[in-house]
Parts: C-alpha cells; structure tokens; sequence
C-alpha cells in the first residue's frame, strides 16, 4: 500500500469531498473549511480545511460563530498532517477540549484476513429496524459507557431513509447483547467506514470485535468498495493490524462547547 498516495485519496474523497452522514445534515464548503451542519441531534463539526498560518485564527473564529450562532456543541477533527501544523493548539486557545487521540488505519479488502468467526456461543444479526437499533444502543451504552441517544437518532434516520448506506450488526449470547458495529456506505468513492464497534467487558478478548470486522469487510467486498477505514482507538488497533490494517496518520477530535 502506497501510504501518501491512500492518504491523498482519503483525504480529497472522505475530507474535502465529504457527504452528510444523516438525513437531516448538509455540508458547506466556507473558504479553506469543509464543514457538516446538522440538527441538534446530529454531528456537527469542521471534516476538513485547507489553512495556514495567516488564516488559520480567523477560520476557526469563524466557526466557533457560525455553530455558536445556531446553539450547537460541534467537533473539529483534527489529523496529524492537517496544517498550520500548530493547529491543535490554536484550537486550544481558542476554547476547544482535546479527546482522546485515534489513529486513522485503512485496509486494503483484497488483502484483508476475512475468515475471523465468531466464537462459540456468539450469533451476529443484520440489525434492520428499530429493535435491532435498541440492541445496539444497549452495547453502546454499556461498553462505552455513554449516552446512545444520538447514536440511536442517526442510525435510526439512515436505514429509515436509504437502508443501503449502512450495514449494522448485533452479536448476541444467547438473547443478549454483547457487542455491536456499523459500517458506513460513502456512494461515488472507494472507502467504506467501520464505526461504533464496541463489545461489553465481560466478553472483551475473546475475538468478537474481530468476528464484527471480517462480517462488515466482507460486505464490503459485495458491494465492490476497495477500502475499510476505522479511527481506531489504541485497544482494537492490534486486532485491526493482525487482520491487515495499516495506521496512517493520528486523529483527534476537538470539541468546543457554547
């Protein structure tokens, strides 16, 4: 794999090409910045932007205006290669909350280790409707900790409104749930976005997450995308990497509040 070549490609199609992630957003493409404008419900941040030293300051006063002015919480997501290359900490002085840092990895599908089974005892179901999106709310909560209410509202508008943008499954032990994940269909480019992948602790480690990504990249696969991406956090990057996952660069969402 051509590292700054699949880095270029990423960045003009996923970034700088971006498409709304939901029903109810739109993107606006203000100077050097790409940016998603969605309900209160929804995400809303800066994808991408195209800045320096002289402009940096006033695009992101800008921003901070723009979703002030609408009431919104909104994220800028930074990468590790995004320039001014002080950006991150203009942000800060800004008034933006650093989280924690991703890796952006990608994999090749046709080279991808794609046999991984679930373990003994663990079924995976398509999730198609609002029960199966309760499903996943559960895991979402319980593994991560953190409200699944938007989560809820964005998968639930997505298969509402084009079921063929999103694959999402649900793994369960017996009639519960342990883990769950959703990849995301970017039509017009070759990527293919793993999200949510989360498994309850008591099932950690035993090859689940993994069973979830070979189901979702071989969905992939049919439906004739190239490339998986995941902003991997550190505890699924080695699975992610044993499975033919490369890093290519650090991601690392900014969030400002109003």
């Amino acid at each position: 794999m051509d590292h700054a070549s699949i880095l270029a490609l990423y960045d003009r199609d996923m970034r700088e090409g971006a498409q709304p992630d939901s029903p109810d957003a739109r993107i606006e493409r203000i100077g050097g910045v790409v940016r998603q404008v969605s309900s209160a419900r929804g995400w809303n941040g800066v994808v991408w932007s195209d800045l320096d030293a002289a402009s940096a300051d006033a695009a992101i006063a800008e921003q901070i205006a723009q979703f002030t002015g609408l009431g919104r919480e909104f994220e800028w997501k930074l990468y590790g290669h995004d320039l001014p290359v002080d950006l991150g900490q203009r942000l800060r002085d800004a008034g933006f909350t650093a989280q924690p840092e991703e890796t952006l990895m990608i994999g090749e599908v046709a080279a991808l280790t794609l046999d991984a089974e679930p373990p003994e005892g663990i079924r995976v179901l398509p999730v198609t409707d609002a029960k199966g999106v309760d499903l996943v709310a559960e895991v979402h909560e319980k593994a991560f900790g953190t409200d699944s209410s938007r989560m809820r509202h964005q998968l639930l508008a997505r298969l509402a409104a084009d079921p063929d943008s999103v694959v999402a499954v649900v793994a369960l032990a017996g009639d519960t749930p342990v883990s769950a994940a959703r990849m995301e269909l970017v039509p017009g480019t070759r990527f293919a976005g793993l999200w949510g992948g989360g498994t309850v602790e008591a099932w950690r480690g035993r090859g689940v997450y993994r069973a979830l990504v070979a189901h979702r990249a071989r969905a992939a696969v049919d439906r004739g995308y190239r490339y998986l991406q995941v902003d991997a956090m550190s505890a699924s990057r080695p699975v992610l990497e044993r499975l033919g996952f490369t890093p290519l660069t650090t991601t690392t969402p900014y969030v400002y509040v109003p």
